[in-house]
């Protein structure tokens, strides 16, 4: 990143709620960039996989030691000087807040995708623990990100992966995230 100030590689939170595409395009995106990539459903506390298992929306207090282990992890790879990609729900302002303090190199990538797409995708595939019926939870959780909240893209995402992935790629070289020679493959 070519950020005045900034001592470390970009770290891209793809956010949004369940169904959006998020892991997919993150994997996608983090391989076409030969970036690291995490799963931010694997920072999860057993007790939050429970509850979610169980058809229970988290709260605030439950997501607290979640976002806590991602920061970690994304504080690991700037530490070593280390590109990433992290899928993160990242539903309030706030949350997304706590995970950019004092890390001017994390850029939110957010997939906007319609309800009726959303509960499609979830119809049609199979997650360890968040259920379809969590997707309501999650909407009236989401806080979209405004315009004047610092370092987020916001994405049309329901064209599908491949749409998604160029666009975002075009997006962080137009933001001068990525170099136009940045893509490996």
């Amino acid at each position: 990143m070519r950020d005045s100030g900034v001592t470390s590689e970009p770290i891209l939170v793809v956010m949004g709620v369940a169904g959006c595409g998020k892991s997919t395009v993150g994997d996608a995106l983090a391989a076409r960039l030969g970036w690291r990539y995490a799963e931010g459903d694997d920072f999860h506390p057993q007790a939050n996989v429970d509850k979610m298992r169980a058809g229970k929306p988290l709260d605030d207090a439950d997501r607290r030691p979640w976002l806590s282990a991602i920061a970690d992890w994304m504080d690991g790879q700037a530490g070593a000087r280390r590109p990433g990609v992290i899928a993160c729900s990242a539903l309030k302002r706030r949350y997304r807040d706590f995970l950019r303090e004092g890390r001017p190199q994390v850029w939110f990538l957010y997939l906007r995708v319609p309800r009726e797409v959303l509960q499609r995708r979830l119809r049609d595939r199979h997650h360890d623990y968040m259920p379809a019926s969590l997707l309501d939870s999650q909407l009236a959780t989401l806080e979209e990100p405004m315009r004047d909240e610092p370092r987020c893209i916001t994405l049309d995402a329901a064209d599908g992966v491949p749409a998604t992935l160029e666009a975002a790629l075009q997006a962080l070289r137009a933001h001068d995230i990525l170099p136009a020679q940045e893509e490996t493959r």
